[in-house]
Parts: C-alpha cells; sequence; structure tokens
C-alpha cells in the first residue's frame, strides 16, 4: 500500500506515526504527511511557519506511516490518495475528505516494449504492477479503457521501485509506474503507451481526516486546509523560490521538480468547491474506485461513501 513517491531518496522521517500516543481533543490536530508534490504546499506551509499551533505535522516516509497512525488512533488525519482514503474505510475508519491538493495529469504512465503500439496488444504481456497501490488503479483504468478483462492479461505484482530491475530482466513486456521509474525504463528502451492525462480526474490526493476530529476539531481542521492553500498560493505566485525549496528538501535537482509538477493539476479553491461538493467528483469517483477494488479483490467490503467529502472546511478566500 506504499503511496508512489515524489523522489527515490526519502527525507528522513519525523516521528513514527505508529508510536505517537493517542489524540486528545484539546490538544493540536496531528496529521500525517510524506514526501510526494502534491503535499508541497503544506512543506511550504510549515516552513513559513504559517500553520498555527493548532496543527501538528508529522512527516513520515510513506503511506503507509499515515494509513498506520489513523488506524491505531495517534493520527486524526493524513494527506492520501482516494484509493488510499476507500482502503481505510473499508476497515470501518470513518473519514472525511477536507481538500483536494493534486489530480494526477500523466504522473502515472503505462510503459511497454516497442512492439507493443496499441492497447489492445497487452492482452497476454507480462504487465508489472503494485496491486496494492494507486498503479493497481491505473493498470484497470487502462484495460478498462482498451476493452480487456483482468484476466486477459499476465499481472506480475512488484513494487513500483523493482519495475525497472524486471524490465531489465527481461520478467516483463510493461509496467505501470511513475517516476522515477518511468525514466529508468524509458533509458532502457521502454516507450509511453499511456498516461493518466488520458484518465482525467480519476487519481487524486487528498486531504482526509476523521469523522471525529472533524466535529471536535473544526477549528484544527479549518487552520490545516488554509495553511495548504497559503502554502499553495506562494507555490503558485513564487514558483522559482518554491522550487529552490522544494529541491534542496528532497534532494533532488530543480528540473526534476518542474517535471514533477507539470505532472499533475494542482486545483485552486474554485475548483475544490467543485470537487467536494455533495455528488461531485470526489463522491462520484469514490464510488467508482470503490466497487472496482471490491471486484478486483482489493478491499473486502464496501464502505459508505455518503458524506464523505466536506467543503465547509474551505477558506471563503485566499487572502
Amino acid at each position: 500500500m506504499q503511496r508512489r513517491e515524489f523522489i527515490a531518496l526519502s527525507i528522513a522521517a519525523g516521528l513514527s506515526a505508529a508510536g505517537l500516543p493517542g489524540c486528545s481533543d484539546s490538544g493540536p490536530l496531528r496529521f500525517g504527511i510524506h514526501p510526494w508534490v502534491g503535499y508541497e504546499p503544506l512543506y511550504l506551509a510549515d516552513d513559513f511557519n504559517w500553520l498555527p499551533d493548532t496543527v501538528a505535522l508529522v512527516q513520515g516516509t510513506s503511506a503507509k506511516d499515515s494509513m498506520d497512525g489513523l488506524l491505531s488512533g495517534a493520527l486524526d488525519g493524513a494527506a492520501l490518495t482516494l484509493d488510499e482514503t476507500i482502503r481505510l474505510s473499508s476497515k470501518g475508519l470513518e473519514l472525511v475528505v477536507v481538500a483536494v491538493t493534486d489530480v494526477s495529469a500523466g504522473a502515472d504512465v503505462l510503459m511497454v516494449r516497442p512492439s507493443i503500439t496499441e492497447l489492445s496488444a497487452l492482452k497476454k504481456q507480462r504487465i508489472a504492477v503494485e496491486l496494492n497501490g494507486v498503479s493497481g488503479i491505473m493498470l484497470f483504468k487502462i484495460l478498462e479503457v482498451a476493452g480487456l478483462a483482468p484476466d486477459d492479461v499476465i499481472k506480475v505484482d512488484l513494487p513500483v521501485s523493482q519495475h525497472a530491475q524486471a524490465w531489465s530482466r527481461g520478467e516483463v513486456d510493461a509496467c505501470v509506474c511513475y517516476e522515477p521509474t518511468a525514466s529508468l525504463i524509458e533509458n532502457a528502451g521502454g516507450v509511453r503507451l499511456f498516461d493518466s492525462s488520458h484518465v482525467p480526474e480519476t487519481i487524486f490526493d487528498v486531504l482526509v481526516v476523521t469523522r471525529k476530529a472533524a466535529d471536535r476539531n473544526s477549528r484544527a481542521v479549518r487552520d490545516l486546509v488554509s495553511g495548504h492553500f497559503t502554502g499553495l498560493q506562494h507555490l503558485v505566485r513564487s514558483m522559482h523560490d518554491s522550487v529552490y525549496r522544494i529541491a534542496t528538501r528532497q534532494g533532488i535537482s530543480p528540473d526534476e521538480v518542474r517535471a514533477a509538477l507539470a505532472s499533475v493539476m494542482l486545483p485552486d479553491l474554485a475548483a475544490n468547491q467543485r470537487y467536494l461538493r455533495v455528488a461531485g467528483a470526489i463522491e462520484n469517483m469514490a464510488e467508482s474506485l470503490s466497487l472496482l477494488m471490491l471486484a478486483e479483490g482489493m478491499i473486502d467490503q464496501k464502505p459508505g461513501i455518503q458524506r464523505l467529502s466536506d467543503p465547509s472546511f474551505l477558506p471563503a478566500r485566499i487572502l
């Protein structure tokens, strides 16, 4: 269930989410976060001290840290993908989506051997995919577009970090991955046949909090969301400064940061209002993903998604 990572080298974790003490209603909102380009506005808000004392970011190395923290009750919320949110909801954890941080617009990629020139040619091919991650969702969407059934292809379940090695050993014919793996495979002769820009508004990254936190610590939730949009405003208005801050924090080059930013859409306040409304894009996609994940055995039971998203925590305007 590892969230795809923005970089190959993770930043060192702060406190382990799994080892945190239980949350208090009167204390700060303890919010799990890990490296990914869509979460950078919150990192920037933290850099500039734009997050008040009502919010405490708990930095981990992957989504698993945050998911474990939410399940144990050590965290009040976290930055996750929508499918990760569904996984937790299927385990009985009641979560609320309070903001959309980014929408994949090319970040998730199908890499193939040059002999595979169309999606229908994937039939009977060996496809590397991390079935319990975002790439698993992407594969089933690709097969849907191709008119193929899941059993029409040979799924090779591997962490995305191992796809390039499997490719070089000739063990797979295609990979569903993301950077930096996609570029490694491209440099080894792979071809980009399909990416998430062909299935718009399918892969979302979101800020989620528990229903308990939403009901009992609403001020802190509003502070969290406001901090995200303040950081996003800085990212947009001061791109040069932001790119170099991100590059320094992540230990990568400014060009790699720009490439990552180009592969996602970072929704503004108006887009968030549209995404989070009742029966809006988030709830509709959550319903679709829940059915897909249940059918493919990715979750054991379909969670209820009524009241999944709540736009009431969005700021009225950005100063």
